[in-house]
């Protein structure tokens, strides 16, 4: 019963963060030029091809981040924060040509960063090719992904291309599938919903992974886990980290089904639930915690 009783706490402040959320984004122009992460995602979405204002949210053609230039400015920042990470990632690069995809969500997207557009993925961008261009980085990231959108996602004739190209495909996915359960059984939710959800995602991911093999057997592909965007709400509920960690445990297992794939776990970077970690809707990293999401991802990389 105390169970049910948690769950249903966090299907009604779900339901509420996504009000929050779409309230953001359908503010008038005049108040959205007040919120920068706003202005980030309304950008990104008129800077893609064929962007209309009335396109749906499932569509898959619809809305994307390239990456962007940020002028150098947190370059002061990353020196000091990647330390030894930027020597090792540069000394990997060095002399050969890369492609980076990225592929996801709203962490791809890089959304809650009031610093750089596109997140950890503009970091990276900015810490490899600081003082020379080593690597090219396409970021697909799109605010709302399920793991079922990512897939589609994949028969887009741009994602396509870039994934056939590509020499490391970076994705983050499965947060939203999470949501998507609590909304659709908040008023009657248990553990159960969120074991058939997961069967179902591991299903879509391993469909994600063969899909993007066809496209290109030779890119090494990093799944980026899931972390826990609860903690500043209910630090205690223990389903909470059980969902996050079960989720996670799928992950690690559909990666260690290919030979090209490799897991990176964040849920650690996220525990403490410093607050500074998080960006202004307490859900998304900030700058600081997308620095955390680019060091470990570099970590990862130059170990392979």
């Amino acid at each position: 019963m105390k169970r049910r009783y948690m769950l249903i706490i966090l299907g009604i402040l779900l339901i509420g963060i996504t009000v929050f959320l779409t309230v953001q984004l359908s503010q008038p122009e005049s108040a959205k030029k007040e919120t920068t992460t706003d202005n980030i995602e309304q950008q990104q979405q008129e800077k893609q091809p064929g962007y209309t204002a009335n396109e749906q949210e499932e569509t898959p053609e619809e809305e994307y981040a390239k990456p962007q230039e940020t002028n150098g400015e947190p370059i002061t920042q990353l020196r000091e924060i990647f330390s030894e990470a930027v020597q090792r990632t540069i000394d990997f690069f060095a002399n050969r040509e890369a492609n980076v995809t990225a592929l996801g969500d709203s962490l791809t997207q890089g959304v809650g960063d009031n610093v750089v557009e596109g997140g950890y993925v503009s970091i990276l961008d900015n810490t490899i090719n600081e003082n020379h261009q080593l690597v090219a980085f396409d970021n697909y990231g799109k605010r709302g992904h399920r793991s079922d959108q990512l897939l589609k996602w994949l028969d887009t004739p741009e994602v396509e291309q870039s994934v056939e190209s590509a020499d490391i495909v970076l994705i983050t996915i499965g947060a939203n599938d999470i949501m998507q359960v609590v909304k659709e059984n908040f008023t009657n939710l248990n553990m159960n919903d969120f074991t058939q959800a997961r069967e179902t995602y591991e299903e879509h991911l391993q469909q994600i992974f063969d899909k993007i093999n066809d496209l290109n057997e030779d890119a090494k592909i990093y799944l980026i886990g899931i972390y826990n965007p609860f903690l500043n709400y209910f630090p205690d509920i223990r389903e909470l980290s059980m969902i996050v960690d079960d989720w996670n445990e799928t992950s690690r297992d559909v990666v260690e089904q290919y030979d090209n794939a490799t897991f990176i776990p964040v849920a650690d970077l996220f525990a403490s639930g410093e607050k500074h970690l998080f960006a202004d809707d307490h859900f998304h990293p900030s700058h600081q915690g997308y620095q955390l999401f680019a060091r470990r991802i570099l970590d990862y990389l130059t170990d392979q």
